[in-house]
């Protein structure tokens, strides 16, 4: 037993580690900002539309690439996707300007869009369903390291060269993710043939609804402030350089645990009351960050608590949407991928907006008003377990 687990263990990690090189992918712009704005001599407003570009294309492309490849084996998606989005971020390393690199950006989205949710599949299907938290949160784990030591390094990368080279180390790792996974993983057949019809019928369930709606708002609170946290960080304390590589590092940690401990309490007491319990975190965090976040060790210890929320928040959305359609859970998590990148890509519009026109401070405030509308949102859409059940039960 022992070793089916530890056999699991590192086929999940192998997945982790592409998750890493994707992650890595959609959040390093956060860090490269200020390099960003130098080398391309465009506003941080405008640098923060690659993240949009990368969001929307990831959005889009991830329901509709899943039905595309539907019935590839699952090895060889998970290969070529990595492929797709390792080659993106070669482009974006060579792009001459601005517009170019707003299409590699698109390239790279592409791959990690199909990355993901495939991953997050594989990794509930190979394991048993007591497990099934601790395994999603297992692969989500990449993305976290990506926060840890991906996006910091990235920075410090673009402040030691320029961001070319951190596009160039993240296209790299992508690649190496692509081998990886090639190697470790036993081929896995793809699901079964779903009409369009079964397709649509996972997305009218309200309860996937529910959770969608959730994860855009609380997508859009999160990143708008990460997205743009230099320049939130230069407002509150008059930090920047390398002092805000050190505090996203802080961020990433928190992230880390943050996802473990997401997992392990979907595991334990289901999806419903971590899920609250984050975004009634998170709210406070946004709350008071203009006020703990005045000291470089307040900022820290703020970006750690502020991780540790954000990043509960994905395992038991992931779990809940595996446990309503677990026939077509590959279609639900793509769907639930488009909502976390369609909130992100609104979270470059709506802090650029933001920024611009009441500036960096009200960030924080805005974010905030967002997670209570999600928290709103689990509170009155969700449903009691009472009513569910006796819905379920009727259907049946």
């Amino acid at each position: 037993m022992s070793s089916v687990s530890s056999s699991a263990v590192a086929r999940n990690s192998v997945l982790a580690f592409g998750a890493f090189g994707v992650g890595t992918s959609g959040y390093i712009v956060a860090g490269l900002l200020p390099a960003l704005t130098s080398e391309l001599h465009v506003s941080a407003t405008a640098a923060a539309q690659l993240v949009t570009a990368f969001a929307i294309a990831y959005a889009v492309g991830s329901p509709i690439f899943a039905a595309v490849t539907g019935r590839w084996e699952r090895r060889t998606l998970l290969v070529a996707a990595l492929a797709v989005a390792g080659v993106g971020n070669l482009f974006a390393a060579v792009a001459p300007g601005y517009t170019t690199l707003l299409i590699a950006r698109v390239v790279t989205a592409i791959g990690a869009a199909v990355y993901t949710p495939a991953a997050t599949a594989v990794a509930a299907e190979l394991t048993t369903p007591e497990r099934r938290g601790r395994a999603v949160s297992l692969v989500f784990g990449g993305l976290t390291i990506a926060l840890i030591f991906g996006v910091p390094l990235g920075s410090l990368i673009s402040q030691q060269l320029d961001y070319q080279a951190a596009f160039l180390f993240v296209g790299v790792l992508s690649l190496v993710g692509a081998a990886a996974v090639q190697v470790a993983l036993p081929r896995v057949s793809a699901p079964p043939a779903v009409s369009l019809a079964e397709r649509f019928a996972v997305a009218r369930d309200k309860r996937v609804i529910a959770l969608l709606v959730t994860t855009v708002l609380a997508c859009l609170a999160a990143f708008m402030v990460y997205t743009l946290v230099s320049p939130v960080l230069a407002a509150t304390a008059g930090i920047t350089g390398g002092t805000v590589t050190v505090l996203l590092f802080c961020y990433g940690i928190g992230g880390a645990v943050g996802n473990f401990l997401g997992g392990r309490a979907a595991d334990r007491w289901g999806a419903r009351k971590p899920l609250l319990l984050v975004l009634a975190g998170f709210t406070v965090v946004m709350v008071l960050l203009p006020f703990t976040s005045s000291t470089v060790v307040g900022a820290g210890i703020t970006l750690f608590v502020w991780g540790v929320a954000n990043w509960s928040f994905g395992p038991p959305v992931q779990h809940r949407l595996i446990e309503l359609s677990p026939g077509h859970a590959g279609l639900s998590l793509s769907l639930n991928a488009s909502a976390i990148y369609l909130g992100v890509g609104l979270s470059g519009v709506v802090g650029g907006a933001v920024l611009t026109s009441a500036g960096a401070m009200v960030l924080p405030e805005v974010a905030a008003v967002l997670a209570a509308a999600a928290t709103l949102v689990i509170l009155f859409f969700w449903g009691s377990r009472k009513r569910v059940v006796a819905r379920e039960k009727v259907a049946v």
